[in-house]
């Protein structure tokens, strides 16, 4: 039986494969739900990364969010689903728990080039209080040792595509959505869309 719990509590079946929401800067669960939401419909065991506001990387932003990962996952590998900066954070995750991930989809996310490639790079220098280029974790753009699928818009409008496509190499598959950068967090039919992808993308990994 799916369930749910207000805006935190997991959602989906509980006998389903898990999977947890980052969301991005200046966001918190709340701004998550239609994502969870669809991917509950989808047959995930899914939750909430229970950290309230994401006000930028933190030197221990990673171990939070790995022991939020043993919190929920049950002893299984989990899928890591992030937007925006989530995205880079599950992949980072991802790189250095790869036994603990199943996969990693990123939304919008600017994992790539220049991190200067965003419309909001001075306020996120003002909120979390370092600069873009000099994070307290380290800003890898290398794949991760885990299934790895980005989504990106040329629509996007705070994230500049070529930032969230990524290059080859840095995913093992890149799609295009016709959205905005908003629409990957609160948009239901855009949730939908994802998590399609994301079962399609695993389906194909045999």
């Amino acid at each position: 039986m799916a369930t749910g719990f207000g805006h935190l509590g997991p959602r989906g079946p509980e006998t389903g494969p898990r999977a947890l929401v980052i969301p991005g800067f200046l966001a918190t669960d709340r701004t998550t739900m239609e994502l969870r939401r669809a991917l509950a419909e989808g047959g995930w065991h899914t939750h909430a990364w229970a950290q309230g506001w994401n006000l930028g990387a933190r030197a221990d932003t990673v171990e939070r969010i790995t022991a939020r990962i043993d919190e929920v996952a049950g002893g299984e590998s989990i899928l890591l689903v992030g937007w925006s900066l989530g995205g880079v954070f599950a992949r980072e995750v991802a790189r250095r728990h790869p036994d603990k991930v199943r996969a990693v989809a990123s939304l919008g996310s600017p994992f790539s080039g220049d991190p200067h490639w965003n419309n909001v790079w001075r306020l996120y220098e003002w909120v979390a209080g370092h600069p873009v280029d000099n994070p307290p974790i380290p800003r890898v753009t290398d794949k991760p040792p885990v299934p790895t699928i980005a989504f990106w818009s040329r629509a996007d409008g705070i994230v500049a595509p070529a930032a969230a496509r990524g290059l080859e190499a840095e995913s093992d598959r890149s799609v295009e959505m016709h959205c905005s950068h908003m629409a990957f967090g609160v948009s239901r039919a855009t949730a939908r869309q994802v998590v399609r992808e994301i079962d399609s993308f695993l389906k194909s990994l045999g």
